[in-house]
């Protein structure tokens, strides 16, 4: 019981995965390689065709590490809104966590710190799968997997204390629909964001996604940057002012 508390429940989460980590496996590892293989190395070879390399890269290297960031922001996103909304109401396994000497402010932290593992567990995967099909360039790409658990994790962050204030989840759907999947599409995942109009690239700039995508891309091609040490604070900034609201909003509803 010396280890911090917020240890105890990552292990509890790491207990509950062992027994159904099939159903997981999907969003964080099936659902981007399937992207790979149809848009890389599908489209990517008509792409290769008729225009070249896309920013001078083959375009199954330059989509493969989008991918990465962009499944381990749609799982962290699904796993902190209604697994929360069933832990603060619906089945309320986090006020039995918080009956015991864990905190709100652990139960929180532990439950991002563990979505954040998984992201990097199915980065992990991924990467070897890529790395074996070619599209990973880069011995640098293992680089990459801590960067798409640090985008997990802020997405983790962010969403976990927004969910955490909530009663019902009527909202949920209209954040993966409107805000995590343009995300998806306009962060430079599948193409540089300078196509985009002025505006939209103004929106990407600001994407946590795109700092991430642009993370790992350095990461799997070994184009690695002085500018990529601000693509990292922007990231752990936002991480930092997620777990700042979270705390406060978990220590709010659990101790209410």
């Amino acid at each position: 019981m010396s280890a911090p508390l917020a240890l105890r429940v990552v292990e509890h989460e790491a207990q509950v995965f062992k027994r159904f980590w099939r159903g997981t496996l999907f969003g964080y590892v099936l659902n981007p390689l399937l992207y790979l293989a149809a848009l890389g190395f599908g489209l990517g070879s008509l792409i290769t065709e008729n225009q070249g390399e896309v920013a001078g890269l083959p375009y199954v290297e330059f989509v493969a590490p989008g991918l990465m960031a962009a499944a381990a922001m749609q799982a962290a996103a699904a796993d902190s809104l209604w697994p929360v909304m069933a832990g603060m109401k619906w089945i309320r396994w986090y006020h039995g966590m918080v009956a015991t000497p864990l905190r709100p402010r652990d139960v929180y932290t532990g439950s991002v710190a563990w979505t954040a593992m998984r992201a990097g567990l199915g980065a992990t995967v991924f990467l070897v799968v890529a790395a074996l099909l070619g599209a990973i360039p880069s011995a640098w790409g293992v680089l990459a997997i801590p960067s798409a658990a640090l985008t997990a994790a802020g997405f983790a962050a962010m969403l976990a204390a927004y969910a955490a204030t909530q009663e019902v989840d009527l909202r949920f759907p209209l954040i993966m629909r409107l805000g995590i999947l343009p995300l998806f599409l306009v962060s430079g995942t599948f193409f540089p964001i300078d196509q985009l109009p002025g505006w939209l690239q103004v929106c990407a700039w600001a994407s946590p996604l795109w700092h991430g995508v642009e993370l790992c891309r350095a990461s799997t091609t070994g184009m690695l940057e002085a500018v990529d040490l601000a693509h990292l604070a922007f990231l752990v900034g936002f991480l930092w002012v997620g777990w700042l609201w979270g705390i406060r909003s978990f220590d709010a509803r659990l101790t209410a």
